[in-house]
């Protein structure tokens, strides 16, 4: 059941009329679970008994591992955990003809849930249902956020009264995802598949201009995704962790990675590199470097299987250990360029390598990455009608100030809540610009487009 979508659009509205019926955190929940069970069994019913069978192994598990505290045999039972988790996720995810759709997303909280017990950081939960709609509830159940448990569980522990504020301010973030998906992601990405599927009778200037633009549609559309579940989150009374913060004026690719997907990439942070890192901080700076190298490269593995997803997270790992080795020397020209100049210059580049790195990501064969490297700057006498695509003139007007109006609104939101100025405006002034906005989603949305990005991961 897709976001955008009619049978999602009922299911939501009956969803949100039964759960503020009654005040009471048990019919909360069971409105909750029954949604989310119609919600992944929709896909098909074989997902849903996937994730309700997850759902029940983690449970036990983290009550098993708390009954042996710093013992033998809760590593054992950990280890075995992990094990079960990730070998599940990764015959389902490499080779079986059925992938359930989420389960790289529960799974991550699943064995964060495990790894905080036994790190005596976190306490089983002891209510199943609550477990359930943690590890199942439908809003963040198909590329997330990744909750963690002592996150969430605490806000299901207490019925959510129906507020007039939490509930406009849900719609404004999914408003604003709709507009992030529709008007930029999917209007572009007719005209980015057309080259970057096929790169090899595309000239130059197409595979330079889609490559500089597919970071763009990939960010509108996941972190679309991402403001409508925090969006449909809000309105049921949850706080779900930000997954984006403007990773765009980041000035190197790790502060890019702090800034992208973040609940991922903290994730990984916390339970694949700062262990490692640890288990091997005896090599000096050469242990720092292969857990870097191994940490983006099974964050590359993790989107997909083959040897480009591989290679999109050791170019990642690479450019990282280059910017630890090269720090003082980066200083030192910043000096003497100038902080403003400088700044520019380091958004620019990491843009760039981010923009080459996620080839690896987007086209399917090694050969095709390489060929489009080197045929960047091929044809660059052909028309200049070629920068369309075979979009129109008009609708490139419409993506390039959409785009432009991303990045501003952006940049306002980061110095103050946009939602919380629009609750002083005059209510006159604030229902003129909401229709406004629905206007221009219904004038220059790309309907029709296929689903999220980030769903088949």
């Amino acid at each position: 059941m897709e976001f955008l979508s009619i049978p999602f659009a009922v299911c939501m509205t009956i969803t949100f009329i039964l759960y503020y019926l009654r005040r009471s955190r048990r019919w909360q929940h069971c409105i909750l679970l029954a949604a989310s069970a119609v919600f992944i069994g929709y896909y098909h019913l074989a997902y849903l008994i996937v994730a309700a069978g997850v759902t029940l192994f983690t449970f036990f598990a983290g009550k098993w591992i708390h009954k042996y505290p710093d013992t033998k045999k809760g590593t054992l039972i950990l280890w075995t955990s992990i094990i079960a988790l990730a070998g599940f996720w990764l015959i389902a995810r490499y080779w079986s003809p059925l992938f359930p759709l989420g389960i790289s997303f529960y799974t991550f909280q699943a064995l964060s849930y495990l790894i905080e017990i036994f790190w005596e950081e976190e306490e089983p939960e002891d209510d199943f249902w609550d477990f359930a709609l943690y590890m199942m509830l439908f809003m963040k159940f198909l590329s997330g956020p990744i909750e963690r448990g002592r996150d969430m569980l605490p806000q299901l522990k207490t019925a959510k009264p129906f507020s007039y504020r939490q509930v406009t301010r849900g719609l404004k973030l999914v408003a604003w995802g709709v507009f992030l998906k529709l008007v930029i992601a999917d209007r572009i990405a007719p005209s980015l598949n057309m080259v970057l599927d096929n790169v090899r009778i595309a000239s130059g200037m197409q595979l330079l201009t889609a490559t500089l633009l597919y970071p763009i549609q990939l960010y509108a559309d996941f972190a679309g995704y991402t403001a409508m579940a925090i969006g449909f989150g809000r309105m049921a009374g949850f706080e779900f962790h930000p997954n984006f913060n403007r990773p765009f004026v980041s000035q190197s690719t790790g502060e890019l990675w702090r800034r992208w997907h973040m609940t991922l990439s903290f994730w990984v942070r916390d339970y694949v590199f700062t262990p490692l890192d640890a288990t091997l901080r005896r090599y000096g700076k050469k242990g720092l470097y292969i857990s870097l190298l191994v940490t983006f490269i099974a964050i590359g593995v993790w989107h997909g299987a083959g040897w480009t997803f591989a290679l999109y997270g050791l170019f990642q790992g690479i450019v990282i250990i280059y910017e630890t080795l090269t720090k003082k020397a980066r200083q030192r020209a910043k000096k003497r360029i100038g902080e403003k100049t400088w700044k520019l210059i380091m958004i620019i580049r990491t843009y760039l390598l981010f923009a080459l790195s996620l080839l690896f990501f987007r086209v399917g064969k090694i050969s095709d990455v390489f060929y489009v490297y080197r045929h960047l700057f091929d044809g660059f006498n052909d028309s200049i009608k070629e920068l369309r695509l075979g979009m129109s003139d008009f609708y490139w007007i419409v993506f390039g100030i959409a785009t432009v109006i991303m990045f501003i609104l952006e940049y306002l939101n980061s110095r103050h809540s946009l939602i919380n100025w629009t609750e002083h405006l005059k209510a006159p002034v604030r229902w003129i610009l909401y229709a406004g906005i629905a206007v221009i989603i219904f004038l220059f949305g790309a309907f029709g487009v296929e689903n999220f990005i980030y769903i088949q991961f």
